[in-house]
C-alpha cells in the first residue's frame, strides 16, 4: 500500500509538471504538491535562516534544504490567491476580488497603499481600466535611502507619482504574461520595465524578484516585487561612461571595439572590474595583455555573459557561458554573489536598456590569454613549473611560440630534486612542438620535443597517453600554447628492449637467459611489445634443478619466457580492470589494478614503464603462470571434472611447476587430488567427485578409460 501511495504522488508530481506553462509554474506547481498533505491550497515555502526571504521551492532545493549556500526552513502559506477560514483546514476560500487598492492592502502591501493615497493615485487605482501593479513590499520602501525616500514623499505630486507609474503597466499581465526579456511600456512616460523569467522559477521586473504573484483585482492584477524599481533610460555602455570608477574597463573595452556591442541592443551581462582591479594585475601582465588585440578581446568577452542575470536570479552555483565561448561559475553566498568560487562582486544589477552589470574586485583572466607560465599557476603543477624555471627556459613559456607543455602533478616527483644537466634534458623533452590539442591526438602520432626527442602518443580506452605519461586534467589552451597535465614524469625511451635490460643490473639472469633462448633478436628489432620483464629475484625463487634443467632446454627455456611478452604496446595508465593481453605464447595474460599496483596473473609489477623504442619494460619479482581455472558452477560439476590442458603435446618445466602448485593450493578449504590423463591433461577431483567414484558405474566409467 505505502508504495502504491508513493507511486501514485510521483504520477501527481510528473502530470501537474507536464502541464506547468512556465518554469514559475513549475516551482509553484511543487510547493503545492508538497503543501497538499496540509489542506488545499497550501503552498510549501523555504526560508532562509535568518532572513525574512522565501521561496516557493523546487525539487533540489527541497532536498538539499539550502538557497546560496545557506539553510532553510520550510513553512506553510495559503497559495496566491487563496485565504484561511477559521476552523477548516487549509486555504478553502478564493480572496474576495476588489480593485487595486484594496487588493495591495489585502496582499500586505501596506506602504506602497499609504503612497497612493498621497501621490493622489488612488482614485485611479479603484477606478475603471485594466492595470498591471508590480508593488515594493513594505520592507522594500523601508531599504530605499533616507534621502531618497525623503525627496520622493516631500514632492508627491511629481516624484512619488512619476515613481509610482513606472511600477504600473496599462493592461493585465499575469506571471505567464511575463516572458523572459520581454519589455512593456509602464505609465510613467511609456519608459519600458524589463522582465526576466529564469529556468529556476525566479522572475524579476527590472531585477527586482517577484514574491507574491497573481493577485488579480476587479480592475487588474498585483504583482508584489521585493524592491522599488527605477526608470532605465541609457544603455550598458552609457552607464559604464558615467562612472570614474571603471575607467580603465571603459578605456579597454574602446580598444577591443566592443563599444559598439555594448550600446546595441541585447541581453547581457557585464562583470565590470573597477580601476582597482586593473592594478592588483602585474604591470608586466597588464602591458602584455592590453597591447594585443586578441588577447584583450578575450580577456573583455570572458567578463560578458550572453544572457542577462540578475542577482535575485541566483540561488545556486551555476555555470554560464560567456562571449569568450568558456564557461563562468555564477554562484551566491548568502547575500554575496560568487564567481569562480570567490566573492568578489562589490555592486550588483546596475541596469542598462540592453544588460546589467555587477561590479567586481578582482579582474578574470581566462586561459585563451595567458602564457604557458601563467596556466600553470596556481594549479596542481607547481613543481614542474618552478623546474622548468630553473631550467633555464623562461623565455619559451612566456613567449609566442606556439608550443605544448607537458606538466607532471606535484605528486609525480620522488625524492630531492636537483638541477642538473640530466634534469634539464628532461625538462626540455616535457615541452612539445606547436600548439597542440589532446582531441587531435591519435594512436601511435609521434610528437617532436623541444630537445629533439621523439614521443609516440597512445589511446587506450580509458586513457591518452605520451609515452609513460597520461592525461590526467582537461587542456588548458593559452594565448600561444597549451598546458597537458600528465601523472606521471616522462621517461622518454633510451634504446631498445634489449638495451633497457642490459642498462639493469636486475635483469641480468634474463638477458643470459633471452639469449639462451635466441630472442635477442626479437628484443632488438622494430615492432612495439610489452615486456613483463622478471627480475634476478624471480629467477633465483625457483629450485636451482629446476633452473637449471630449464636453462638447459633452449625450446622450454622459449616458451615461457614468450609467455612474459604480450603482442601490443601497453604502458601503466592503458591497464584497467579485466585489461587482457595476448602473449607470444600460451593463454592471455590478465591484467588489473589495486591500490595503484599493476599485476598480471596475479603477480605485482614493482616497476612499471621502463620505456624503450619498440616497446615497455614492466619489473616483476616472480614467473608468471597461467591463472587456475575459476571455480565451476553447479552445473558444470555435475558435468563431470574439469580438465586442463597443456598448450603443448608434451609439458614444459612451467607447466609441471604449475600442475603441483595448482594440486596442491587449488580449493585450499577442500581435499584436492589431481589425476594425470597424460603428460599434457590432468583432472581436478574434488570431495564429492571422489564420492561419486567409490559408486558401481565410477568404477565402470574408470575401466573404461
Amino acid at each position: 500500500m505505502k508504495h502504491l501511495t508513493l507511486l501514485a504522488l510521483a504520477l501527481v508530481l510528473i502530470a501537474t509538471i507536464c502541464v506547468a506553462k512556465t518554469p514559475y509554474q513549475s516551482v509553484l506547481q511543487h510547493s503545492r504538491i508538497r503543501g497538499r498533505p496540509h489542506g488545499p491550497n497550501v503552498c510549501a515555502m523555504q526560508k532562509i535562516q535568518g532572513t525574512e526571504k522565501k521561496y516557493f521551492t523546487n525539487c533540489k532545493q527541497w532536498y538539499h534544504r539550502k538557497i546560496c549556500g545557506k539553510p532553510t526552513v520550510i513553512s506553510y502559506e495559503c497559495c496566491p490567491g487563496y485565504e484561511k477560514i477559521l476552523g477548516e483546514k487549509g486555504c478553502p476560500a478564493a480572496l474576495p476580488l476588489s480593485n487595486i487598492y484594496n487588493t495591495l492592502g489585502a496582499v500586505g502591501a501596506v506602504t506602497t497603499q499609504i503612497y497612493t493615497d498621497k501621490a493622489m493615485l488612488r482614485d485611479e487605482i479603484e477606478g475603471p481600466g485594466s492595470f498591471t501593479f508590480f508593488a515594493p513590499s513594505n520592507d522594500a520602501w523601508s531599504a530605499l535611502p533616507d534621502e531618497i525616500l525623503d525627496a520622493l514623499v516631500s514632492n508627491v505630486n511629481i516624484e512619488l507619482l512619476n515613481a509610482l507609474h513606472y511600477h504600473m503597466i496599462n493592461r493585465r499581465l499575469t506571471s505567464d504574461d511575463l516572458k523572459h526579456g520581454a519589455a512593456f511600456a509602464s505609465m510613467y512616460q511609456d519608459f519600458n520595465v524589463h522582465i526576466h523569467h529564469y529556468s529556476n522559477g525566479i522572475v524579476t521586473v527590472n531585477c527586482a524578484r517577484l514574491i507574491k504573484t497573481d493577485q488579480h483585482a476587479t480592475n487588474g492584477i498585483v504583482h508584489m516585487v521585493d524592491r522599488v524599481i527605477t526608470a532605465i533610460t541609457n544603455n550598458v555602455h552609457t552607464f559604464l561612461d558615467t562612472d570614474d570608477d571603471l575607467e580603465t574597463l571603459r578605456t579597454a573595452i574602446a580598444a577591443a571595439g566592443l563599444t559598439a556591442m555594448l550600446e546595441s541592443d541585447g541581453h547581457y551581462t557585464l562583470f565590470a572590474p573597477t580601476n582597482e582591479a586593473f592594478e592588483k594585475i602585474p604591470p608586466e601582465t597588464l602591458n602584455r595583455i592590453l597591447g594585443d588585440p586578441v588577447a584583450l578581446r578575450d580577456l573583455l568577452n570572458y567578463h560578458i555573459l550572453k544572457n542577462m542575470h540578475c542577482a535575485e536570479s541566483i540561488v545556486s552555483g551555476t555555470p554560464m557561458e560567456t562571449l569568450q565561448g568558456t564557461v563562468l561559475e555564477v554562484g551566491c553566498e548568502g547575500d554575496e554573489l560568487t564567481l569562480n568560487g570567490k566573492a568578489i562582486v562589490q555592486k550588483t544589477d546596475q541596469l542598462g536598456t540592453n544588460g546589467v552589470v555587477h561590479y567586481i574586485s578582482e579582474l578574470l583572466i581566462p586561459d585563451s590569454a595567458k602564457t604557458l607560465i601563467e596556466l600553470a599557476e596556481g594549479s596542481a603543477v607547481a613543481t614542474a613549473s618552478k623546474l622548468f624555471v630553473e631550467a633555464g627556459l623562461s623565455p619559451h613559456l612566456s613567449g609566442s611560440e606556439p608550443l605544448t607543455m607537458l606538466a607532471p602533478l606535484d605528486e609525480a616527483f620522488k625524492g630531492s630534486l636537483t638541477m642538473d644537466s640530466e634534469m634539464k634534458k628532461l625538462m626540455t623533452n616535457h615541452i612539445l612542438k606547436d600548439q597542440l590539442s589532446s582531441k587531435s591526438l591519435y594512436h601511435g602520432q609521434e610528437l617532436e620535443t623541444l630537445g629533439g626527442e621523439k614521443l609516440r602518443v597512445f589511446v587506450y580506452r580509458n586513457n591518452l597517453c605520451i609515452e609513460n605519461a597520461c592525461i590526467a586534467a582537461h587542456d588548458k589552451t593559452g594565448r600561444f600554447a597549451s598546458m597537458f597535465t600528465v601523472d606521471k614524469v616522462l621517461t622518454p625511451p633510451m634504446g631498445t628492449i634489449m638495451d633497457v635490460l642490459k642498462a639493469d643490473d636486475r635483469f641480468s639472469l634474463l638477458v643470459g637467459a633471452i639469449q639462451t633462448a635466441g630472442l635477442a633478436e626479437l628484443m632488438n628489432q622494430k615492432g612495439l611489445h610489452v615486456v613483463f620483464a622478471p627480475t634476478n629475484a624471480a629467477f633465483n625463487a625457483m629450485p636451482q634443478s629446476e633452473l637449471n634443467r630449464l636453462m638447459r632446454n633452449r625450446q622450454e627455456l622459449a616458451n615461457v619466457l614468450k609467455y612474459h611478452i604480450g603482442e601490443e604496446m601497453l604502458v601503466s595508465g592503458g591497464v584497467s580492470s579485466h585489461t587482457r593481453v595476448k602473449p607470444l605464447m600460451g593463454d592471455k595474460l590478465e591484467l588489473s589494478v589495486k591500490n595503484q599496483t599493476v599485476y598480471v596473473n596475479r603477480v605485482p609489477v614493482v616497476e612499471v614503464d621502463l620505456m624503450a623504442t619498440n616497446g615497455v619494460v614492466h619489473a616483476v619479482n616472480a614467473l608468471i603462470k597461467p591463472l587456475p581455472p575459476k571455480p565451476r558452477t553447479d552445473r558444470e560439476q555435475a558435468d563431470g571434472p574439469a580438465t586442463r590442458t597443456l598448450p603443448s603435446s608434451r609439458a614444459s618445466a612451467l607447466d609441471f611447476v604449475y600442475i603441483w602448485d595448482v594440486c596442491s593450493s587449488y580449493y585450499s578449504n577442500k581435499a584436492i587430488k589431481c589425476i594425470f590423463l597424460n603428460e599434457s591433461s590432468f583432472v581436478f577431483l574434488d570431495d564429492l567427485f571422489q564420492k561419486v567414484m567409490k559408486s558401481h558405474s565410477s568404477r565402470t566409467m574408470t575401466r573404461v578409460q
